[in-house]
């Protein structure tokens, strides 16, 4: 089999300005993509859509990351914003919460990064930490700390030890969503891993691993949707 298909969700920046064109841009950190192709698949950009159109876009795919990036609606979870949570990303959260709920409902391999891990939790009845001291450093500053796996989880089989992994958040796991498990802490005790248990196979990570060196985490996508 070729390599698979992984889509990569984005977001869309209004007023780009390219040569003497000024227009609207489809966004995403190089990192993303290049981690992908470097893990051994085959990268898909997905700018957000109409909802109703996520089970069409995960069909065509052989696994999904949903990236990094703004605070989640905490409408989305039932909590009043905090005055330290960003301002809302409408479009993407919808978007991003259909992808992942098609990827549910398909059995298609799902990878939450840092906000896409969120947001899985969100989307099985979840709820966040609006603001969490030390995680994130200067603003733009990617800070890090150690991770500590599950032993038994999936995460675990895919990074046995601790490690340092590269971090940029201020927000976190509170109330675990209906069905998923912790699979990694921070040494302050931290959720920075979730998933599914088997069949599915449904991972998320706190961290940003598309910042860093180390491909396991999202080589364990490539297989599972290989």
């Amino acid at each position: 089999m070729g390599r698979p298909l992984i889509g990569v969700s984005t977001y869309l920046e209004p007023g780009v300005r390219w040569g003497v064109w000024e227009l609207d841009a489809t966004l995403l950190p190089a990192g993303y993509p290049r981690l992908v192709q470097r893990a051994g698949g085959l990268a898909a950009l997905l700018p957000p859509d109409d909802p109703a159109y996520a089970a069409e876009a995960v069909a065509r795919l052989d696994g999904l990351v949903v990236a990094g990036g703004p605070d989640v609606e905490p409408a989305r979870y039932g909590a009043e914003r905090s005055p330290r949570t960003g301002p809302p990303a409408a479009e993407r959260d919808a978007w991003e919460l259909a992808l992942i709920e098609a990827a549910l409902a398909s059995g298609t391999p799902l990878l939450g990064i840092c906000r896409g891990m969120q947001l899985l939790n969100v989307a099985l009845g979840g709820t966040l930490v609006q603001h969490l001291d030390g995680h994130l450093k200067d603003v733009g500053v990617f800070g890090q700390h150690d991770v500590t796996p599950v032993p038994g989880t999936r995460y675990a089989e895919a990074v046995p030890e601790t490690s340092t992994v590269p971090a940029y958040h201020h927000q976190a796991v509170e109330r675990l969503g209906e069905g998923l498990l912790a699979s990694a802490h921070a040494t302050d005790g931290t959720v920075e891993a979730i998933e599914l248990p088997r069949p599915a196979w449904a991972l998320g990570v706190q961290w940003h691993p598309e910042m860093g060196d180390d491909p396991r985490v999202m080589r364990a996508l490539i297989e599972a949707s290989s």
